[in-house]
């Protein structure tokens, strides 16, 4: 599992950052966006797919969180 970081975009949407491998991507799809229940697998514009355990929604954004890889782009 990596540590990730996920903040408000200036569009609007979410954006997703790997620190260790300097990786960031626009989310395109969370499964759960519920103020009881967020998280999920969440997949990112450029083909990956990450996931964190659900949580209640945050209420303030960036947060930090442990995230497991599902699939990744290929180089």
């Amino acid at each position: 599992m990596a540590n990730i970081m996920i903040r408000q975009a200036k569009s609007g949407g979410l954006v997703f950052y790997l620190p260790k491998r300097d990786i960031e991507a626009d989310i395109a799809s969370i499964e759960f966006d519920t103020p009881e229940k967020w998280g999920g697998d969440l997949h990112l514009e450029n083909g990956a797919i990450y996931h964190i355990d659900p949580i209640a929604k945050p209420e303030r954004l960036p947060i930090s969180l442990r995230a497991k890889r599902i699939s990744a782009v290929e180089d």
